[in-house]
């Protein structure tokens, strides 16, 4: 009789585990790695931020503010309807699943109602955008794009 590392069988019973373990293993070095965003701790605070926010888009409504974005390589042109002049505004670019990619860029006015800026990076995919005055700014719109 052949000695038990010689066997089929033994080697069959210790692959199966063990094919177990290192893909368990794998596994958790993914979620480690690709860890989902945390829950912010401050939700109350958040909550008001939120009620400020819808203020912000229903000035934007009263105002009959709309705006249009196009890209072309990485050139970013926004087309803004309504009766705003401001020279600079800022855009908030929110990528829909890493906020790690989020960023924002002042924007100039480069015509009437026409606003252009140079994106930092080629982006593509589902990303949220969010447009106003700055910080002190009393309206503010945003939306969806898929690029």
């Amino acid at each position: 009789m052949e000695p038990w590392y010689r066997q089929f069988w033994p080697w069959f019973l210790i692959v199966l585990p063990g094919v177990a373990v290192v893909a368990t293993l794998y596994t958790v070095l993914l979620a480690n790695r690709h860890a989902d965003d945390l829950v912010i701790d401050d939700y109350y605070r958040e909550g008001l931020a939120i009620n400020r926010e819808l203020a912000r888009r229903e000035a934007a409504k009263s105002m009959g503010l709309s705006a249009t974005l196009q890209v072309k390589n990485r050139q970013l042109d926004i087309a803004l309807r309504g009766s705003i002049t401001a020279a600079q505004l800022r855009l908030s670019l929110s990528h829909a699943m890493e906020s790690d990619r989020d960023f924002v860029l002042p924007i100039r006015q480069v015509g009437s109602g026409r606003y252009r800026v140079t994106l930092p990076q080629p982006i593509s995919g589902r990303w949220h955008w969010t447009l106003d005055e700055g910080i002190t700014s009393t309206w503010r719109l945003d939306g969806d794009h898929f690029f």
